[in-house]
């Protein structure tokens, strides 16, 4: 099975940035360069994550995404600060095609059943930020990784889709930006017990890792800094290794090789 590759661009401002673990937040540059760069170089679709949408306590996205689907033809997956049926409504109408919910949906499974009612279970992603508790044992947290909800990730996942979620999106919060690999096991436990379309997000930091994660019943693995160094290099002609203090694990590459790696 060949896998989607999202490119996940986290926003705030306008600006293209990334933490390290959801936290810590860099700026890399102006999103919608790096956007136009993923499309015109093969992104089967594109993840937007407002990074500061729990301090507003509401999506601020909404502007930024009318703009770039002027020029940008490939799908859009947009979360964070996704808090109620009017909010899905206005990301999907400012041009989304699939609209992540996180925290809303752990305070509220019914907003999922809800909402792939009334707009269609594809267009519904259950987004869960994923964290090792104990040997073996992830829960889903909520407000930017910030807070644990106490549900397990396994047991989320069976309840998030019995409400009818059309789409799964797990990150792992310890690997994000880290550049220290996939997260195996955690990996291993997900796919065993997803029936709906699968993606992976954190950590992935080479050819080979990316190539490794095939072996997975995965849908599509959502990249973030391993893709975003690279094109920050080509379009700022900087060393962002240098001035970024970047994880030295973290190899970078170009998203046509990774297209190319997975046909």
């Amino acid at each position: 099975m060949q896998q989607r590759i999202i490119p996940k661009i986290d926003i705030k401002d306008g600006r293209l940035v990334k933490g390290i673990q959801l936290d810590g937040l860099r700026d890399l540059g102006k999103a919608s360069r790096f956007v136009e760069y993923y499309y015109n170089n093969g992104a089967d679709e594109i993840l937007y994550y407002d990074a500061v949408a729990s301090l507003y306590g509401r999506n601020s996205l909404n502007n930024f995404i009318k703009e770039v689907s002027k020029n940008v033809f490939v799908p859009i997956i947009v979360t964070g600060g996704i808090r109620s049926i009017k909010d899905i409504e206005l990301v999907l109408k400012s041009g989304a095609d699939k609209v992540g919910i996180n925290s809303a949906a752990i305070k509220n499974p019914k907003l999922i059943k809800e909402a792939s009612k009334e707009f269609g279970s594809s267009t519904i992603i259950v987004s869960i930020e994923a964290k090792k508790i104990s040997e073996g044992k992830y829960n889903a947290f909520i407000d930017c990784g910030r807070d644990d909800s106490g549900k397990n990730v396994i047991e989320w996942i069976e309840i998030a889709q019995s409400n009818g979620a059309g789409e799964i999106l797990v990150t792992s919060i310890d690997n994000d930006g880290c550049g220290n690999g996939y997260e195996e096991n955690l990996i291993e436990q997900v796919h065993n017990i997803c029936k709906v379309p699968l993606i992976y997000s954190g950590g992935i930091n080479s050819l080979k890792n990316l190539k490794d994660i095939t072996k997975f019943k995965i849908d599509a693995i959502a990249i973030g800094a391993a893709l975003h160094y690279n094109v920050n290099e080509l379009l700022e002609k900087k060393n962002v290794n240098h001035f970024l203090n970047i994880p030295k694990n973290l190899v970078s590459f170009d998203l046509k090789k990774v297209k190319k790696l997975l046909k």
